[in-house]
Parts: C-alpha cells; sequence; structure tokens
C-alpha cells in the first residue's frame, strides 16, 4: 500500500523513479547530492516507491521527542558527528546480524557545499564486504533513482572517480551547495 501510494504521491508533482539494484540483500545505499531538505521527503518516498525496506542515519538533533520515535520507527539511526565513536563497527556489526539490509547514507554529511565526502560509507562497505549502490535524486530531470552499484576495491581514490562519473549530471535542488566527490588528502 505504501509503495502504491508513494508512486502515486510523487508522479502527482511530475517525479519519476528509476532502479538498477545491485543482486543483493544486503548494500550501502548512497544518497547524493544533499542539497536541501527537501532531499529526505523525496528520499523517503522514492525508497518506499521502490519497495525497499532501508536504514538510513541522521543527524542525532532530529532524533529528540516524538518526532524522534517516529524517524526510528521509520529505519532512522541518530549519529551524533562531534564525537568520535566506532560507528563504521558499529555498522558493519549490523550488516552482519541482518539478513537483509540497505543501509542509505549521505557522503556529503550537510545540506551545505563540502570540500570532501565522508568516507564511512566506503569504508562500512568494505568491512561489511556489501556493494555500494548510488542512488540520486535529481532535481533538473526530476527522477528519483538507484542507477549503479559496485564493490568497494580497497582503492578507494579509483572507486571515487567511478562514482563521480556517475554522478555526472545528477543536479540538487541547490547546484551550488553540491559537494566536491572527492576524499580528503592525507596528511
Amino acid at each position: 500500500m505504501l509503495r502504491v501510494l508513494s508512486k502515486f504521491v510523487l508522479r502527482m508533482f511530475g517525479w519519476t523513479v528509476e532502479k538498477d539494484l545491485p543482486l543483493k540483500e544486503k548494500y550501502v545505499l548512497v544518497g547524493a547530492p544533499h542539497t536541501s531538505n527537501w532531499d529526505f521527503p523525496l528520499g523517503i518516498l522514492g525508497m518506499l516507491a521502490m519497495g525497499f525496506r532501508f536504514r538510513w542515519v541522521g543527524k542525532h538533533t532530529i532524533f529528540r521527542g516524538p518526532t524522534g520515535l517516529m524517524l526510528k520507527s521509520i529505519g532512522g539511526i541518530p549519529i551524533d558527528r562531534r564525537i568520535r565513536s566506532s560507528f563504521i563497527k558499529q555498522m558493519v556489526e549490523l550488516f552482519n546480524t541482518e539478513e537483509n539490509m540497505i543501509l542509505v547514507i549521505t557522503p556529503e554529511g550537510s545540506r551545505s557545499k563540502t570540500l570532501y565526502w565522508k568516507t564511512g560509507f566506503y569504508y562500512i562497505a568494505l568491512d561489511a564486504t556489501v556493494p555500494i549502490a548510488l542512488g540520486y535524486i535529481d532535481h533538473r530531470e526530476r527522477k528519483i533513482g538507484v542507477g549503479y552499484s559496485l564493490f568497494p576495491s580497497g582503492n578507494i581514490e579509483k572507486d571515487i572517480e567511478i562514482i563521480r562519473k556517475f554522478y555526472e549530471g545528477k543536479t540538487g535542488r541547490h547546484p551550488e551547495k553540491q559537494g566536491t566527490i572527492k576524499v580528503r588528502p592525507k596528511e
């Protein structure tokens, strides 16, 4: 029922849904570009329209009070980015205990322009030995989808280049806020 309703709502506003899913029951789903508060409801509708049962991570401050309970009930996992934690290890353990799991992460980590992508999504997939699927919300084309997947090779620079090429031409609601798809250089 939610799938049909989500497709209807998206279609009503002129959005289409496309998917080319990995042949696996477990994967990390990248959500990009992430430039607007609208990305969250559109992403949720898109994933429901595709029939996904998913988990997602968000800043801990949105999980307060009754809203927080509701967000957790739809797969939300609060993350306090101020605290250095074992987030990657916790997510890998979660993958190891679940039979089916899609974990959605927005590597830009912000709706503001960023110089580098956060790399947690990559290391979660690498350590959990699951593929990375590339999801997008393209505001110019009014398309939401999953268009490509790859297994991380361990060479993050090479894999990020593949990911960067995939996202060429995908436009956020505020293109000037789209983060640069590259990793922070090692110091």
